[in-house]
């Protein structure tokens, strides 16, 4: 099993966290939603030594695919997302660019399937479709490593914001419940925003759920 280690950054303009999933044996590393401060980010990989090779969306908002074009033009990577997703890409009100004062639209390369198991850095991951944020949100689930990159489908005591352009209420809390909640409670959650939790917490505590 490839050891795992996640670093986490503050980008953008209202504080996504963007995460590097770095394979601590090879330095291969996976870029998770950068919604800004690429220069950063840049500065960071360079001064660990890290080898970018993929940046993974857990959806097209604004504030998570912002920089996404800018890291993919640098390290010559493709970009992830799921394919309910292709919309939200090449919609400036979907994808809440507008709003933001920023309209634009992104791109991607690789787009997966609910269930699709990839492997990419050294590890083994699962992408798991949970709509209700937006149609195409997915959650990376890294099973050997108990780990689970939640986007904003699930926060610390929380879930994403449904008033948005595609969102739905009832898809996003059935999504968690039968994709999440049914993880080892151990699991690890690294949500796009606020501090990370586990499996068992939320299911424990989480007033929406």
């Amino acid at each position: 099993m490839a050891d795992l280690q996640v670093l986490e950054y503050n980008v953008g303009d209202i504080g996504t966290n963007c995460y590097l999933l770095v394979n601590t044996a090879t330095k291969e590393t996976i870029i998770v939603d950068p919604g800004g401060d690429a220069p950063m980010l840049e500065r960071n990989i360079t001064a660990q030594g890290l080898q970018p090779v993929a940046i993974f969306l857990t959806h097209a908002h604004y504030d998570h695919a912002h920089h996404a074009g800018i890291l993919k033009a640098k390290y010559h990577v493709p970009v992830y997302v799921h394919e309910a997703e292709r919309a939200v890409l090449k919609d400036i009100s979907q994808n809440v660019s507008a709003m933001f004062g920023c309209p634009e639209t992104y791109e991607a390369d690789i787009f997966l399937k609910d269930g699709q198991q990839i492997s990419v850095a050294g590890f083994d991951i699962q992408v798991l479709h949970t709509p209700g944020h937006t149609p195409g949100g997915c959650c990376y689930y890294f099973a050997e490593n108990k780990t689970l990159i939640s986007g904003d489908s699930l926060f610390d005591g929380s879930i994403g914001r449904t008033d948005f352009p595609g969102g739905s209420m009832s898809d996003l809390v059935r999504s968690v419940r039968e994709k999440i909640l049914v993880l080892p409670r151990d699991v690890e959650v690294y949500p796009g925003h606020m501090s990370r939790t586990t499996v068992g917490r939320e299911a424990d505590y989480n007033p929406f759920l």
